[in-house]
């Protein structure tokens, strides 16, 4: 029972970090080829064939780690924060949190009244230097006014993300990888694009936050591990971010979990 339970934990666990990801279609690609090699060497006397098999098989399984890379680092990178504190534990880095989270909120409701595109991404555990270096330094204290300011039309530094660490804007104009997967595909309007394939992107790197303002709608988006919620109001946005920072907070943990389980693993497993 326990070599079949541990079996069956390390297939979930794959299967849970590859989902609603590119890695997913790669991994559909590998098990249909093996069925497809396993019927044609068990169902037909085929010598050349298999000899092939046997022959490519141990180049294939030193291709998986690479094809796998960035999932394999993200697991790792979680088994390594387990039991580490969230951001915002202090009371000093709660306050501060608050207050580049009520920045964040009002600025996002504000572009969204005027239709103003934005995407602003919040570090976290995981540094995002090598997106810094592609934006232009600001190094400012978060403010709404600020943020507004980078993100009203044809500005220099409207394009690309505003990235923020604590009560600090880094850098803003910053390019995040754009998401391979198909969720944005499968939205029945289909009106999101770069903004929010980016917000998504950066979301499966790394364990960013990135909020997401459309230029078309105006709508409020949240991305997070690489999913997303969308056509939030103030009130929505700002309890989804505290709770990241105090996901406890009464009245907040219910709505938390119905839409990032992800988070609140369950007792048993």
């Amino acid at each position: 029972m326990v070599d079949i339970l541990l079996v069956t934990l390390i297939l979930f666990g794959i299967l849970y970090l590859v989902r609603d990801t590119q890695a997913m279609v790669l991994l559909r690609g590998v098990i249909f080829l093996l069925i497809i090699t396993v019927l044609l060497t068990s169902l037909a006397n085929l010598p050349a064939f298999s000899w092939l098999v046997r022959t490519a098989l141990p180049a294939l399984l030193f291709a998986i780690p690479v094809i796998f890379a960035p999932e394999i680092r993200r697991a790792l990178e979680r088994i390594g924060r387990a039991g580490t504190f969230q951001p915002g534990g202090g009371k000093k880095s709660g306050l501060t949190m608050q207050t580049t989270i009520q920045a964040v909120v009002s600025a996002a409701a504000r572009l969204s009244a005027r239709q103003h595109g934005a995407l602003i991404v919040l570090q976290r555990f995981d540094r995002l230097d090598e997106y810094l270096r592609s934006g232009v330094t600001i190094r400012g204290q978060v403010t709404p006014d600020l943020l507004i300011q980078i993100f009203y039309p044809n500005t220099p530094l409207h394009d690309g993300a505003v990235v923020i660490a604590g009560d600090e804007i880094v850098a803003a104009a910053c390019v995040m990888p754009l998401s391979a997967s198909d969720i944005l595909a499968r939205t029945p309007e289909r009106q999101m694009g770069l903004r929010h394939r980016a917000a998504l992107g950066i979301s499966e790197a790394s364990d960013a936050i990135a909020v997401v303002v459309s230029e078309e709608t105006g709508a409020i988006s949240i991305a997070h591990a690489g999913r997303m919620i969308r056509r939030l109001d103030p009130e929505r946005l700002e309890n989804i971010l505290i709770a990241f920072y105090n996901p406890e907070k009464p009245g907040r943990e219910n709505f938390f979990r119905r839409h990032f389980p992800y988070l609140f693993p369950r007792k048993d497993e």
